[in-house]
């Protein structure tokens, strides 16, 4: 007896791409996440450019997360060029980065898999009956669109965030406005946990999982890291990121997969909590034991609730920042000098779908010579067919639409950023 679960076009994530699922005689014999995005190569588009002119071009890999992206970029390149930015500039350069991460994190909770959990079709008949979570959500949504509009001077693709600096810092009196914007925020993530601790979270969609994160020596919970962390107990410096994805092309995808010594791993805000949760502070340890992740889980469908974990996360660290900034007190410095050379640089940070590496390699002019941007989609290919396929396993006998409902509710809860994956 044979069944296929053809999904053409998988709904409410970011971009193009199917799945293809066949089962005979009760044996699964074929996973497929079908990446038929086209290849976008921007990174061969930067090659040949100055490097001041990559960080604009390469956040444009993304809109949702063009904050992570052009931060990263300008990282890798100062990494290249032995430039240490101000601490100011290091703290603005985070509230930016958390803004992104409240932005799509709301977004996605509440918009693209909060349906999947209530039962609807889309957020618009969602809306109908649940419209105060959907409120929530799209305030939410646009707290971390004013983040990123304050700090890097429009909601997306930055502009003023620039090698060594910015062009401009925010005011006392516009950190003094957001900051009481986040603390209205925070009052909204804290009721929202509240809602999703309602909820009824399947577990049909535990498999064996590796996952990874960065860390850094801080022992606080932080989106910044020197270091990729596994659940394995093993760690591996940034700039052995080649070793860690290890990416090969698959016949049946324009993306390429990913494996840390030949197994699939995940990465996300999952993985983050799972890996880093212990650093939290006490209030968003509670919310996390609400949502049941105060103990590890292979649980996949959890990332839902570990966004809004991290959420809850991003906000108060947001103020956090905001209170050193102004305990500083905000300057109008000018960007560090950039001094260009031949040289090699990478940086990583966690975007909200998990850690996203730029790497470059420059000649004496600051000419790119190679560039390299994998991030956390691609990342999780692997590791989202290796869910598919325990799932299929242990639900080979239900109805095709029956499978087809768990398969798109395991790939949404991964959040996937298709556009990104395809490099």
């Amino acid at each position: 007896m044979q069944k296929s679960v053809v999904i053409d076009h998988l709904c409410r994530i970011e971009g193009n791409g199917g799945i293809n699922v066949a089962i005979e005689d009760g044996r699964v014999v074929k996973v497929e996440i079908d990446i038929f995005e086209g290849a976008r190569f921007l990174e061969a588009l930067v090659v040949g450019r100055l490097y001041y002119e990559v960080p604009p071009i390469l956040s444009r890999i993304c809109a949702i997360c063009s904050a992570v992206h052009t931060v990263t970029s300008l990282m890798a390149v100062e990494d290249a060029f032995e430039t240490e930015p101000s601490a100011q500039t290091q703290l603005l350069r985070e509230l930016l980065v958390q803004g992104g991460n409240i932005e799509s994190h709301a977004l996605h909770l509440f918009c693209l898999a909060l349906p999947d959990f209530l039962g609807y079709s889309s957020p618009f008949a969602l809306a109908e009956d649940y419209p105060q979570e959907v409120k929530i959500g799209l305030g939410l949504k646009k707290l971390g669109n004013t983040i990123q509009e304050t700090v890097g001077g429009r909601a997306v693709h930055p502009v003023n965030a620039v090698l060594g600096g910015f062009g401009t810092v925010p005011t006392k009196k516009r950190l003094l406005e957001l900051k009481q914007e986040l603390t209205k925020g925070l009052e909204e993530a804290l009721a929202a946990v509240e809602s999703v601790a309602r909820l009824r979270i399947p577990d049909f969609s535990q498999s064996p999982t590796l996952y990874a994160a960065l860390a850094s020596s801080s022992e606080e919970y932080s989106l910044f890291g020197d270091k990729v962390i596994f659940s394995s107990g093993e760690s591996r410096k940034v700039s052995s990121y080649r070793e860690i994805c290890n990416e090969t092309v698959v016949p049946h995808s324009h993306a390429k997969h990913s494996h840390f010594k030949g197994l699939p791993f995940m990465v996300g805000a999952l993985a983050r909590v799972m890996l880093n949760g212990h650093k939290l502070d006490s209030e968003t340890k509670k919310a996390r034991e609400k949502l049941g992740l105060g103990s590890f889980t292979e649980n996949i469908l959890l990332n839902n609730s570990a966004q809004a974990i991290e959420i809850i996360y991003s906000i108060k660290r947001c103020i956090q920042i905001i209170d050193q900034l102004l305990k500083r007190g905000i300057k109008n410095e000018k960007p560090v000098e950039i001094r260009p050379k031949a040289g090699q640089g990478t940086a990583a940070l966690e975007a909200p779908r998990g850690i996203l590496y730029h790497s470059y390699s420059f000649d004496n002019a600051g000419r790119i010579t190679k560039a390299d941007v994998i991030t956390p989609t691609a990342q999780n290919l692997a590791n989202m067919e290796k869910d598919f396929r325990a799932l299929a396993h242990n639900f080979a006998g239900e109805s095709k639409d029956g499978l087809r409902v768990k398969i798109e509710m395991v790939a949404r809860a991964y959040d996937p950023c298709i556009s990104c994956s395809v490099h």
